[in-house]
């Protein structure tokens, strides 16, 4: 990258943790009371990303199953239960994030609730490495990804430009996000989003893709 990273923003779920298996079990609590048969955990995986009102029709597209009209509540409620009962941040996250915090500024831009967000975080020792108004929810005053804004507005914050913003993701989501909003890209390959990802497209030239999270201090 030709360019100064001043800003590096983070999407959260298959980038910093992996929260796969909390949110397929949520999600499969409520297909089975619906009387569904539960779905893989690497297919409920493939449909996160655009958030939950997505993820759960998702499932109940993929199951064969009509979902009540109190669908999202029901899976937000199992969720809310057990955000980090086995949502862990993957490998040698927090030794990343300490260096990077060195290097340039710190943001997180989600489409997972704020509160959620910030319950995972606060609960996975990782707030610390994010002030607290760098860190940018799917219900806030920001259309959710892939919409520039949220990434535009972490940037304003800063005072940075595009160019010297770089947004790590690991899914199609973040990178149109970060096309639309004109800034670098990093997509992980250790996140369970970029298995529905085809990095050889030619959509997918600009992206710069690394295999462990320790291949970003190399960017």
């Amino acid at each position: 990258m030709s360019s100064t990273l001043r800003l590096i923003v983070f999407d959260l779920d298959g980038t910093l943790v992996d929260s796969r298996r909390d949110i397929a079990e949520s999600a499969n609590a409520v297909l089975v009371a619906c009387g569904a048969h539960p779905l893989d955990p690497h297919a409920v995986g493939r449909m996160v990303g655009d958030g939950a009102a997505a993820l759960v029709a998702r499932a109940f597209t993929a199951a064969g199953v009509q979902p009540p009209p109190d669908a999202l509540d029901r899976f937000l409620a199992v969720y809310d239960t057990r955000l980090i009962t086995h949502t862990r941040p993957y490998e040698g996250i927090p030794g990343v994030l300490s260096e990077l915090g060195t290097r340039a500024s710190l943001a997180v831009l989600t489409n997972k609730p704020l509160g959620a967000t910030r319950r995972i975080l606060d609960g996975l020792d990782l707030a610390r490495y994010f002030p607290t108004d760098a860190v940018v929810g799917g219900d806030g005053p920001f259309p959710r990804k892939p919409d520039p804004a949220g990434l535009q507005h972490l940037s304003a914050r800063v005072g940075v430009s595009a160019a010297e913003t770089l947004l790590v993701g690991d899914s199609a989501i973040d990178w149109r996000t970060a096309r639309n909003a004109a800034t670098k890209v990093c997509l992980v390959r250790y996140g369970f989003g970029f298995e529905g990802f085809a990095v050889g497209e030619s959509k997918c030239e600009d992206c710069v893709v690394v295999d462990t999270p320790d291949g970003l201090l190399r960017l």
